[in-house]
């Protein structure tokens, strides 16, 4: 227990630390985690994000939490988080304590700028993972012993028609159907969605 605690603060330190551009920008990262101590699979870290997003507080932190407590329990919970924010904790302390210089330095502005396209690459990159895990059947997956990762279609058909038709209708009911829908609170369509996938999940046991 107190190895797994440790390693999970010091894989979320790593993660807080580098995961530049928010929440969905640790997705690579919390990929990497999961493959490399087999604590989640690809397909329970997108449940986890279904549960994060649907939750109160920043994204990274709900799925710092929720790691470490498939991890480890409630110890695990505490740590990956104290590990997560941590980074972050130490970087505005000393931004906090040389803030004039930083205001002005011109080469602080160009690290973020660098920083900006990097960070984009990596939310890119992960919201290409979680379409083609939820709307179609291709999974990515790296040959035994190598790095690069090959899709591979792990259905008899390319497109996952269900996930299709939930996400067609959630666009259509928040960007197309009358006021009087579209205003209903994001955690409505948060259930409904729910409700959909367990009858779903029904439908095809």
């Amino acid at each position: 227990m107190i190895t797994t605690c440790l390693q999970l603060f010091w894989e979320f330190f790593k993660t807080g630390l580098f995961a530049v551009g928010g929440g969905m920008a640790t997705l690579p990262f919390l990929q990497a985690i999961g493959e490399s101590t087999g604590w989640y699979t690809y397909t329970d870290l997108m449940n986890m994000l279904a549960v994060s997003e649907s939750t109160p507080g920043p994204i990274g932190i709900n799925m710092a939490t929720y790691v470490g407590f498939t991890a480890a329990g409630i110890p695990g919970a505490i740590i990956a988080t104290l590990g997560e924010v941590t980074p972050s904790i130490i970087v505005i302390l000393i931004v906090a304590a040389v803030l004039h210089s930083f205001r002005n330095n011109k080469y602080v502005d160009q690290a973020f700028y660098g920083l900006r396209p990097a960070s984009t690459g990596l939310i890119g990159a992960a919201c290409a993972a979680v379409v083609l895990e939820v709307l179609t059947t291709v999974q990515l997956a790296a040959q035994s012993g190598g790095i690069v990762k090959t899709p591979v279609l792990s259905g008899g058909s390319l497109l996952n028609v269900p996930g299709l038709l939930l996400a067609a209708l959630l666009i259509v009911l928040t960007n197309f159907a009358p006021k009087k829908v579209t205003g209903l609170h994001p955690i409505v369509f948060i259930g409904l969605s729910a409700v959909v996938g367990v009858a779903f999940g029904f439908a095809g046991a």
